[in-house]
Formats: structure tokens, C-alpha cells, sequence
């Protein structure tokens, strides 16, 4: 894989309606735009990576960076102060949007490349990156480029999905929404005794793929195992595993099917019997209060699968916020 160079912040492509057409054109719920050389003194950065080419069956994730951004009924004016802690996380933390990559429709790696940049861009500057997506391919480049600046294996990434994306390739390609998670774990950027997986059920991947997961000490609780346990003891152990061994921070990375599609129904991929909308919001709040949150990710979101009402849509705006929310309790 293309390796990064965090220099070289004036070259990242961003996108606009004069190169792709489904670019976002407004910023998260109003917070300033920034440009990447001039990324200002806050905390978190928001970009965007509007990407769905390792999509393997319903296509449209690249749609959702704009429709997450835009999914409130509130006024765009950067300010959300949270109704149970009273913080606007929003104005405390300092975000600002830098827009999205610009990525290159059908072109993989070329793609891939330039969401690695950025993100290591970002975080190189000492920000946390939170990118919207996009399929769940995008997560390689994301927490490589995390891993550029904070070291590979030095951070442990907390993953809830329906599935477990550790395929070894999918439709003969190394880069697509099922094998991110592998493609980490063999570069070294997060190996699999860093790894928590959260949500998994259905029928996929198979037995083999599951061994391979096992071998390599990845942490996975199925929905069957979450429900004999509680998600509270589940959120409890993936926490300690999340630190033990002196990592550095973790990487979040939520895939919108782990939610049932009854109520998250904006997905490439619906798998029934998944977490509910208050389950995601309360745990990763949790986690990104209790953890020292180095990125995340939230993606998967496809507007034209989603409700009448966006419902998904405004669900993935939310998940956003109470991440926010809880690096802002932490500090």
C-alpha cells in the first residue's frame, strides 16, 4: 500500500462539485470550513470520503458524507450544545470540516491513497480525524494514516458491524468492504490482539475466516453473546481490552448495519438482529469518554436505501455528536 507523507498537506486532493459531482457542499452542522494547511487550534477535524467502489452489493455509500452532514432539523450554525451534560462539543472541541477527499470514481487504489494522505495529514497535526463515509473499505486508509502518526500496533481499533470484514479478498480484489480489517492486521497497523469486534451475526464470514480471527487474537461478541451478556459487561471488557498492553488510544469504526435495519435501514448490507439506535449512541459516547479517541470513522450509510424519513441518516449524524460528545466529557 501507498505509504503517506505528512508533509505534504498542500497537495491533498479535496473535492467540490467542479471535480465530483456527489462531493458534499456543506460542512457538518455549520462548523467552520478549514483548508487543510490551516486547521486552526481545535481539536477534531471532520472530512469526508465518499467512496463505495469495494461496495459488493447495494452501492450509494458515496452519498453518505453529504446526507450525514446535513441530517438535522436544527439550524446550521455549528453550535449543539448536548441536553445531558450541557456541552456544546461542536464549539469546546474546536471542529472544523476540511470537506472531502477527492477521491476518483472505479479507481481503488488511487482513492485509497488519498484518503490515506489526508487522514495522516490530519492527524499528523496532532487533530483527532473523524471521516464520514463511504463503504467500509475506507477504514484501511483510515487507521493507516492514523497509524503513520501514532505508530502501527501502538492503538487498538474498537470495530461494530454486523460482520466481521477479515476476508482475505473479495470478488479477487485486496481492497473492498469485507477485507479492511484483514489488510490492517497483516500490515501491522493494528494487529489482532488490538482488535474488539462488536455486533457480528448473520452468515458471514465463514468458518475459516473465523479461525484466522481466532489464531490472531482478535476479540469478537457476536449479538448472541451480547445478549447473554449484557452490552454494559461487553462495553466493560472491550475498554480493558482496548488498553491493556500500553496502547496508545483507539480508533472507532462504525459500520450503520451493527443497528437493526428496522431501524437503520440506509445500508448496502442489512443484516436483522442488530444493536438498537440507543445501544451505538450510549457506547460510543462510553467509549470515547473512557478511551483517548486517536480517529474514527462512521460508515456504510446509503442514502438511497434509507427511510422516508432518513432515518440511518440522521442515526449516523448522532453517532458523530456523542462521540464528540465524550472526548469533550473527558477533557
Amino acid at each position: 500500500m501507498y505509504i503517506p507523507n505528512n508533509d505534504r498537506a498542500a497537495e491533498i486532493p479535496l473535492a467540490s462539485a467542479e471535480y465530483i459531482s456527489f462531493a458534499s457542499r456543506n460542512t457538518f452542522l455549520g462548523v467552520p470550513a478549514r483548508h487543510p494547511h490551516d486547521l486552526g487550534e481545535g481539536r477534531v477535524v471532520i472530512l469526508g470520503a465518499p467512496f463505495d467502489w469495494g461496495t459488493s452489493y447495494r452501492p450509494g455509500a458515496r452519498f453518505g458524507p453529504q446526507a450525514i452532514r446535513n441530517a438535522d432539523y436544527g439550524a446550521m450554525d455549528g453550535y449543539r450544545p448536548h441536553l445531558p451534560t450541557g456541552i456544546d462539543p461542536l464549539g469546546h472541541l474546536g471542529v472544523v470540516d476540511i470537506g472531502d477527499v477527492y477521491v476518483v470514481p472505479g479507481q481503488l487504489e488511487i482513492s485509497i491513497e488519498r484518503i490515506a494522505d489526508a487522514v495522516a495529514m490530519v492527524s499528523g497535526a496532532g487533530k483527532v480525524p473523524i471521516i464520514l463515509g463511504g463503504d467500509h473499505t475506507i477504514t484501511w486508509p483510515d487507521a493507516w494514516g492514523v497509524a503513520r502518526t501514532h505508530g502501527f500496533g501502538e492503538f487498538a481499533l474498537i470495530h461494530f458491524d454486523a460482520h466481521a470484514d477479515t476476508g482475505y479478498s473479495q470478488n479477487d480484489s485486496l481492497a473492498a468492504h469485507g477485507t479492511p480489517m484483514r489488510r490492517l492486521i497483516e500490515s501491522g497497523a493494528v494487529p489482532g490482539h488490538r482488535f474488539v469486534q462488536i455486533g457480528l451475526r448473520g452468515y458471514w464470514p465463514e468458518p475459516e475466516v473465523m479461525e484466522w480471527m481466532d489464531r490472531h487474537k482478535m476479540r469478537v461478541y457476536r449479538m448472541d453473546r451480547i445478549v447473554d451478556l449484557g452490552l454494559d459487561t461487553v462495553i466493560d471488557e472491550a475498554v480493558e481490552y482496548a488498553t491493556a498492553g500500553g496502547a496508545k488510544g483507539v480508533f472507532i469504526s462504525v459500520d450503520i448495519d451493527v443497528v437493526d435495519p428496522g431501524l437503520a435501514p440506509g445500508t448496502g448490507t442489512p443484516e436483522p438482529g442488530g444493536l438498537g439506535s440507543r445501544d451505538i449512541l450510549d457506547s460510543v459516547r462510553r467509549l470515547s469518554r473512557e478511551l483517548n479517541l486517536l480517529g474514527a470513522d462512521i460508515v456504510e450509510m446509503s442514502p438511497p436505501y434509507d427511510g422516508r424519513g432518513e432515518q440511518t441518516a440522521y442515526l449516523a449524524n448522532r453517532i458523530v455528536l456523542e462521540l464528540l460528545n465524550g472526548m469533550a466529557e473527558r477533557e
